[in-house]
């Protein structure tokens, strides 16, 4: 779903920098991601990546950044979507991903360069606290339209649905095998099943 680095030609300079940052953090992290790997695959030269950022650290809040945006965008899209709140959480849960690959924030979480650095840090704490806050509002939504029931504690449950996403590619990846993301989604979405109003 995330498009990091597609055909860069044509692209300027800072563009292509960023999106080769934001791929080789993806698949390298933070201390595998060198001023020099970053200038090769954007094609850049050392003298054009420091006209445009001040380094490495400048350079990968930007990318950082950018990634955050993009999966704002992406759960938005399903949050905002038509239907109940079971049906927009199902579009979020269920849009096509690169499991296998991870998440490309959190993975971040797991990058110690990146969370020792409260300024590369902070998109990735933002992000998740705003997807909580976004799923919270969702089930708040339908619960005060009687879709769920009383008894589901909205900011709990974001919180739950969250951490069953971030497990679930931590599953998958481990198994290398996308089965077990998808699993955790079908628990997730059947347990807030079990709270609609005409769950029986």
């Amino acid at each position: 779903m995330y498009r990091l680095v597609g055909t860069l030609s044509g692209v300027n300079t800072s563009e292509r920098l960023i999106e080769s940052t934001r791929e080789l953090l993806w698949e390298r992290g933070y201390v595998g991601t060198s001023p020099k790997a970053i200038q090769q695959r954007a094609g850049a030269g050392q003298g054009s990546m420091y006209h445009h950022f001040s380094g490495k650290p400048d350079l990968a809040l930007a990318a950082i950044r950018r990634t955050a945006e993009e999966l704002r965008a992406a759960a938005e899209a399903g949050f905002r979507a038509p239907g109940t709140a079971l049906q927009r959480i199902t579009a979020y849960l269920r849009r096509e991903r690169d499991v296998l690959r991870g998440c490309p924030v959190g993975r971040l979480t797991q990058d110690p360069d990146v969370m020792a650095d409260p300024v590369l840090r902070q998109p990735v704490e933002d992000t998740f606290a705003w997807l909580r806050t976004r799923i919270a509002e969702v089930l708040a939504e339908g619960r005060e339209r009687g879709e769920l029931t009383a008894a589901l504690d909205p900011a709990a449950t974001a919180t739950t649905v969250v951490a069953v996403l971030q497990g679930g590619y931590v599953l998958a990846r481990a198994a290398n095998d996308s089965a077990p993301f998808d699993q955790a989604v079908d628990g997730v979405l059947n347990l807030l099943a079990a709270h609609t109003a005409d769950a029986g």
